[in-house]
């Protein structure tokens, strides 16, 4: 791939841009700087500088945020900020988008990619990738409550039923569960059929990749294993 193409494909600007950035003396490959727009790239584990900033050449992006509270997945956020506000514009660039939504006031595990397949792969309705929750409820949750969601609760407008697997009582007001498909608002109308109210929503997991130690407001980006955790099927 020419160098003007590759840097181009990376988000950093336009093409005219990047034949700018490299007539300018801004880009360097192992430590050589390469002022020739038309310079031929091995892209095979390249790394490259851009005024001394060091890159990695990703065909797509895969990245993990640790959602805080009141961010919309939304590029025209109206009422709160929007989890693009996370990201510096290169990466805006390269038009990466959510990968399912969470709601403003939901914190936790949420995706973005540039990869229109993976993010098909994970929001199709028929994949059935597995997603944990922890929520604290207005009330105690009961027995009685923690059998009904096992068992399938109906949904207004939904067809079917919608059942939870794996639930863990935490403590009183706090349950975590695991959810299969991934219809609007699906855990707090869960709860609310069986009688509850969720106060506060947190994403731990999808298919097998963990949330993990990443800090609220960080993100990183996921590597090809982790890339096929989060696609981890449950039928």
């Amino acid at each position: 791939m020419l160098l003007e193409k590759m840097l181009q494909s990376q988000g950093f600007g336009s093409r005219k841009h990047c034949q700018q950035l490299i007539k300018n003396g801004a880009i360097s490959i192992q430590g050589e700087l390469i002022d020739n727009p038309k310079h031929k790239l091995n892209l095979q584990d390249l790394t490259f500088s851009v005024y001394g900033h060091e890159y990695r050449y990703r065909e797509k992006v895969y990245i993990a945020l640790n959602k805080p509270q009141d961010y919309e997945c939304s590029h025209q956020a109206t009422h709160h900020f929007s989890v693009f506000d996370l990201f510096d514009d290169i990466l805006l660039n390269r038009g990466i988008q959510c990968v399912g939504r969470l709601d403003q006031d939901t914190t936790g595990l949420l995706l973005l990619t540039d990869d229109g397949q993976f993010l098909q792969a994970l929001t199709h309705p028929k994949k059935h990738v597995a997603k944990v929750y922890q929520m604290t409820t207005a009330d105690p949750v009961t027995d009685e409550q923690i059998q009904q969601l096992e068992q399938g609760v109906e949904l207004r407008n939904e067809k079917g039923t919608f059942a939870a697997t794996d639930i863990v009582r935490l403590d009183e007001n706090r349950l975590q569960m695991t959810i299969h498909q991934g219809v609007y608002h699906q855990v707090k109308r869960m709860l609310a059929a069986v009688g509850n109210k969720v106060e506060q929503l947190h994403r731990a997991q999808i298919g097998a990749l963990a949330l993990n130690e990443l800090p609220i407001g960080e993100w990183t980006y996921l590597d090809a294993g982790q890339v096929a955790q989060a696609k981890f099927r449950t039928e």
